[in-house]
């Protein structure tokens, strides 16, 4: 699946000229975290979210630095610091460097991209204008989307055996399996494998084989025995 197939599309924005009280409002009237701020042509220029509004001498939660904090600060972290929290314009708060997907970006690679920059939303740009945001959430839609449904025409047990046999057959932590018994789409399993993680692993290999309705996994665990050992 694709950014464009699970996407929001009705993209809630914060215009860059905006105070920050004019973005909070903005958040918590839409109900959301965090919105992509655009300039006067719809072009998306950062992004503003709670986290970036959230410190702020007006509600008094600006965080006070230690001395050793202040001591080993620079000037320019310092002044920084001070714009961030003290600036009412939404242009001095927000974040400038986005991460952002295109329309065909797939869903593996926004997750990735989440996972590896610590954000919860991804926006979808088109020629520099936000089309859509992925968030968290639209990622578990596009889960659901794909859940399995039991099939109309299940295939035979024996059918299934040679498929459960095969899918099985393809990982190394699977080479100890010795049987395979099917009976009205139920699997029963029967072998010796090195681990746990192994064992659980057959089973959701074997779940993933069209048409099974159950798994009884009798697979024994049987950790090897250390190389030099009696």
């Amino acid at each position: 699946m694709h950014a464009s197939q699970v996407m929001t599309r009705s993209v809630v924005t914060v215009p860059a000229d905006a105070t920050v009280y004019a973005a909070a409002d903005i958040l918590l009237g839409a109900r959301i975290s965090a919105a992509p701020v655009v300039d006067a042509d719809g072009r998306m220029v950062g992004i503003v979210s709670e986290a970036d509004l959230m410190n702020r001498p007006e509600s008094g939660t600006v965080p006070a630095k230690s001395w050793l904090q202040r001591l080993l600060a620079d000037e320019a972290r310092l002044a920084r610091d001070y714009v961030r929290s003290h600036s009412h314009h939404v242009a001095d708060v927000m974040t400038r460097k986005v991460v952002t997907a295109d329309e065909r970006t797939p869903l593996q690679e926004i997750a990735a991209l989440m996972q590896r920059n610590h954000v919860k939303r991804v926006p979808v740009v088109r020629d520099g204008k936000v089309i859509g945001i992925v968030s968290r959430a639209n990622l578990l839609q596009g889960l659901l989307a794909r859940e399995p449904y039991p099939a109309t025409s299940l295939p035979s047990d024996d059918a299934m055996r040679t498929e459960v046999s095969r899918a099985l057959d393809s990982h190394r932590w699977a080479n100890g399996i010795s049987n395979i018994v099917v009976d009205g789409g139920v699997v029963n399993l029967w072998g010796y494998v090195d681990s746990t993680a192994a064992k659980e692993a057959i089973r959701v290999a074997t779940e993933n084989v069209a048409g099974v309705r159950r798994v009884v996994n009798n697979v024994v665990v049987t950790p090897r025995p250390m190389e030099g050992g009696v």
